[in-house]
């Protein structure tokens, strides 16, 4: 940024003096002089030296054999997320990512469906996501924050509102949310029972009550700043309304609208949905 705001002033210095000399106050050859060192040598040094002083954050981030592994899954529209601790059992989540910060992450992108692309500009590339294809990307964050993430190749009604957020953590603070993610979901309650009978639990997931992996993993839906893979905040009436009204909310979501369902056992299942953290 200060790169530029440095050439064009200089540029634009340029331009100053040059509208008010005199006629003749530079001959052919010291224009052309001028031509061959600011238009030639200057940028090709400039250039020459940014290009060596980068070629060694260009080079692949090596990753070990005991380093976090996490599979990302592209569907249409939200992402599936699996960790892969070294010698433990994977943990499965959604539309959320989590890393460590110092640490280096290897995340495994693949498609479920069609093309995606994995982006998330303040931490890593743009990778594609492609059926049938695992492509790797090592990151390491190297402060603690959230950043935002997109899904950035055109992949149907939704593409626009299919993005996540990334949320670095300190070392500690990470292997104790992960070790918590094992805890199942509190599961009694009415909001347990409406979740059962009205078939909830025959696309989603929800730890100690379902497990099924059609659409996203809900277990600790509680501890997510957003609903419908980045798409808005969650909020209780913006949990109620997806639940009833999804393809509307998401047009093209998979998940069916539930008109049948009254306002009072919504927010019934949004609120035991909100409480698991």
């Amino acid at each position: 940024m200060l790169g530029a705001v440095v050439i064009a002033v200089a540029v634009g210095a340029l331009m100053f003096v040059a509208q008010r000399s005199r006629d003749g106050a530079i001959t052919h050859q010291q224009g052309m002089r001028l031509v061959l060192w600011a238009g030639g040598v200057v940028p090709t040094v400039v250039l020459l030296a940014l290009l060596i002083s980068t070629l060694p954050a260009m080079r692949p981030i090596a990753v070990k054999a005991d380093d976090l592994r996490i599979t990302v899954t592209g569907e249409q529209f939200w992402w599936r997320v699996r960790y892969q601790p070294a010698g433990q059992a994977a943990i499965d989540d959604s539309n959320e990512l989590r890393v460590p910060v110092g640490r280096n992450v290897e995340l495994l992108l693949e498609a479920g469906d069609v093309l995606h692309s994995f982006w998330v500009p303040g931490l890593a590339g743009k990778l594609d996501m492609v059926p049938g294809r695992t492509n790797k990307l090592v990151v390491h964050a190297t402060r603690a924050g959230r950043f935002r993430g997109q899904c950035a190749e055109f992949c149907g009604l939704s593409h626009a509102l299919m993005a996540f957020d990334v949320v670095a953590m300190e070392p500690a603070a990470f292997d104790a949310w992960l070790a918590a993610r094992r805890a199942p979901a509190a599961v009694g309650g009415d909001g347990a029972r409406l979740f059962a009978a009205n078939g909830c639990g025959g696309c989603h997931t929800v730890a100690g009550l379902s497990d099924a992996t059609i659409g996203p993993n809900l277990t600790h839906l509680g501890a997510r700043a957003s609903l419908g893979a980045g798409m808005q905040k969650r909020t209780h009436a913006n949990l109620v309304r997806f639940i009833k009204h999804a393809p509307t909310v998401k047009p093209g979501a998979r998940m069916p609208a539930y008109p049948q369902l009254s306002n009072d056992d919504a927010a019934t299942i949004a609120r035991w949905l909100e409480q698991s953290k």
